[in-house]
């Protein structure tokens, strides 16, 4: 079994902070890095001489932050004469699932987090087709913004959970999880792309709406909040199937012509979400497709998914770089872009 050393961008701040503040997330990890990575090493009994190589995540992400691994990555690297890994941050978690399952080359990716959300192909741990991408807002993103203007963290079962996890909670105590109204987004374009900020938007007007007619006070939550968020993660839901079913008919027609698309990822923090998981489930079963995830502790950003995709990385020969060539980039769209060529094949939308 191959030792690798991972040095992710991973950190955590408080939920009550509303968000990742770039400098103070700077601060946090360049005071902790170095402690992390001893405590792994001893309480993994290994040395850093066992190792094979470091796997540093240095693109994409905050800039500040990644220049923190990348830096320390490179100063054992030089101390070492270990080689250095770099890991795209989406793919890893695209990867991630794939440690714990037995997740066959080729298959479709739908990739759902606080910050990004998108599909794609993954051929092999190198190569990924961009099929869709949002077009505004990422799923983690709407739902924390709808969380904090429900203002649920004043009731105190979900005062210390993220947005996206108060909102799915709440929505399994709903006795009317159509009540609210939610317009399809993007509807009628034949695509794979995503667009979150409508569904946030209408959610903010029925809460407005809501709160003038019931006169509530300004820290006083919806009566009905359960099933409001019930009926926002059904729109969600409701959209993010609609763009993954498209997906799936790509992929049959232009990359597997004599044979049918096998296994579905869903990844990044948002793919915690049980409701959204199992509603893409239940749609692939349809195609006789077997949908997987990450561990739910593996979800979110973490070292585990960077080393993993180190791994894969350093099995197929891939990606093994002197530290000198290593740089951080804040964006780092897949070099395939498939997206124009999804819009050419006009899908016809499935109810």
């Amino acid at each position: 079994m191959l030792n690798l050393l991972f040095i992710s961008k991973s950190f955590h701040i408080s939920a009550r902070f509303g968000g990742i503040i770039p400098t103070v997330a700077m601060d946090f990890h360049r005071n902790c890095i170095e402690n992390v990575v001893n405590q792994t090493f001893r309480r993994a009994n290994v040395s850093l001489s066992e190792i094979d190589a470091i796997a540093v995540t240095n693109r994409p992400g905050l800039s500040l932050s990644l220049l923190v691994g990348v830096r320390y990555a490179k100063y054992l690297s030089k101390r070492y004469n270990k080689p250095i890994i770099p890991i795209h941050h989406m793919e890893a978690h695209a990867l991630m699932a794939r440690m714990t399952n037995k997740i066959p080359l080729p298959f479709l990716c739908v990739l759902l987090s606080g910050g990004h959300s998108l599909v794609t192909f993954v051929k092999n741990p190198s190569e990924f087709y961009l099929l869709g991408e949002t077009l505004d807002d990422a799923p983690g993103e709407a739902f924390d913004k709808i969380a904090r203007r429900l203002k649920l963290r004043n009731l105190p079962q979900y005062a210390y959970v993220s947005g996206g996890q108060a909102i799915e909670l709440a929505a399994t105590s709903s006795r009317d999880p159509s009540k609210y109204e939610f317009p399809l987004p993007l509807s009628m374009q034949r695509d794979c792309q995503f667009s979150f900020a409508g569904l946030k938007n209408t959610g903010a007007r029925h809460i407005l709406k809501e709160e003038k007619l019931l006169d509530l006070a300004p820290d006083a939550v919806l009566p009905d909040y359960e099933d409001f968020c019930a009926s926002f993660l059904n729109a969600t839901s409701k959209h993010i199937l609609q763009r993954t079913r498209r997906a799936i008919v790509f992929c049959e027609k232009m990359f597997l012509k004599s044979n049918k698309l096998r296994s579905i990822v869903v990844s990044g923090g948002v793919a915690r979400n049980d409701v959204l998981f199992n509603t893409i489930s239940g749609m692939a079963k349809q195609y006789d497709i077997e949908t997987f995830r990450p561990q739910k502790q593996h979800c979110t950003d973490n070292g585990i998914m960077i080393a993993w995709n180190g791994v894969e990385l350093l099995l197929t020969n891939e990606q093994i770089l002197h530290y000198d060539d290593i740089e951080v980039f804040s964006r780092a769209p897949f070099k395939i872009n498939l997206i124009q060529n999804v819009k050419e094949e006009s899908i016809p939308n499935k109810a």
